[in-house]
C-alpha cells in the first residue's frame, strides 16, 4: 500500500512539474518535499528567472508563500493589482487563484516558494 502511494505521489508531482519544465529562462530546484501537516504535503523550491522570463498562468490547490532573495518579482494575481516584490520582501498567493510570476527587470530574479497542498491533488495546474 505504501509503495502504491509513493508511486501515485510521484506521478502527481511529475505531472505538476511538467508544465514548469517547458518554461524557458526558469530554473526550479526542490529544497524540500515532505508530508505534513496531516493530509497535506509541503513543497519548498528555490526559483531563478532570467531577465524577461515569465511563468505560464496557473493555480495551486493550496496556499503559496514566497520570499524574494534577489531581483524583483512581478506578480499578477487574480483579484489583486499586479505587484512588484523586491529582494527582502515576501508575497502570498491565495489557494485556487490564477497567477503568473515574471521577471520584468534586467537582472536575474531568485526567490523561495513554499507550497502546502492536499496530498491527492497536483501541486500546480495550468490556467486558461
Amino acid at each position: 500500500m505504501l509503495a502504491r502511494l509513493v508511486i501515485i505521489g510521484g506521478i502527481l508531482f511529475i505531472g505538476a512539474t511538467s508544465t514548469y519544465a517547458q518554461q524557458a529562462g526558469i530554473e526550479r530546484k526542490m529544497l524540500l518535499q515532505k508530508e505534513g501537516p496531516p493530509g497535506y504535503q509541503t513543497i519548498v523550491n528555490v526559483l531563478e528567472f532570467a531577465p524577461g522570463a515569465r511563468e505560464v498562468r496557473h493555480t495551486h490547490p493550496g496556499a503559496l508563500s514566497g520570499y524574494v532573495l534577489e531581483g524583483t518579482l512581478t506578480l499578477e494575481h487574480e483579484g489583486r493589482p499586479t505587484t512588484a516584490y523586491k529582494a527582502g520582501e515576501a508575497f502570498y498567493v491565495d489557494p485556487g487563484k490564477i497567477h503568473v510570476g515574471m521577471n520584468d527587470g534586467a537582472a536575474p530574479l531568485k526567490f523561495i516558494a513554499t507550497l502546502v497542498v492536499e496530498k491527492d491533488k497536483p501541486a500546480s495546474s495550468p490556467a486558461p
